[in-house]
């Protein structure tokens, strides 16, 4: 299979493209199978049963989150990325990084440090800043995003309203957003993922 990189997605190695699950020829086959999963794991996510009872400001659940969201397709699904990327920490900072970062977001939930859609959408720039897993970074910080809100009280956000794996110009924007949330300006974040 030749895979293919949109721009601000992370390559996948050789070794990692090897725990492929299934045999898939061409990337829009892998790009259906995986939406599949995620739905899967989406559904399960935001199901009142689950939310109810889930905290995902802890590590086993972001694991747990990513694991259903590719079980089906990667055999390194849930399993934090053993090399260095084109983006995010280095992988022996990652334990060390997302231990801060849910230590920062659980003082912001108790102290009402932020907005709700601020104080998530900080959540999802750090989660994505760190890059836990090999590949679906993006898409899986956003489905933790969309549980924290809930568990807020808020609605799942919209993401821009559109699939940001196929459609490019969202894909832009949403890359712009994440860039000015890298110098500190969170607006373009906060209007993209309510667009």
């Amino acid at each position: 299979m030749i895979f293919e990189y949109p721009p601000g997605q992370t390559p996948i190695d050789a070794a990692e493209a090897e725990a492929l699950i299934p045999q898939l020829k061409t990337q829009g086959e892998l790009n259906e199978w995986e939406e599949e999963n995620i739905l899967s794991a989406a559904n399960w996510a935001l199901s009142d049963r689950v939310l109810k009872r889930t905290d995902p400001l802890t590590e086993d659940y972001l694991f747990e989150l990513h694991r259903r969201m590719f079980d089906h397709t990667w055999r390194w699904a849930g399993k934090t990325r053993t090399t260095d990327k084109n983006m995010g920490v280095s992988f022996y900072k990652i334990r060390t990084e997302l231990r801060q970062l849910l230590d920062d977001v659980r003082y912001w939930r108790e102290n009402n440090t932020f907005e709700p859609d601020e104080a998530a959408m900080r959540f999802h720039h750090r989660l994505v800043t760190i890059h836990l897993f090999p590949n679906g970074n993006g898409r899986h910080a956003r489905l933790a995003t969309d549980v924290f809100a809930r568990t807020l009280g808020k609605p799942i956000f919209t993401w821009g309203g559109a699939n940001l794996v196929s459609q490019k110009d969202a894909r832009a924007h949403y890359l712009a957003a994440l860039k000015s949330a890298d110098d500190g300006d969170y607006g373009p974040l906060l209007k993209f993922g309510r667009e």
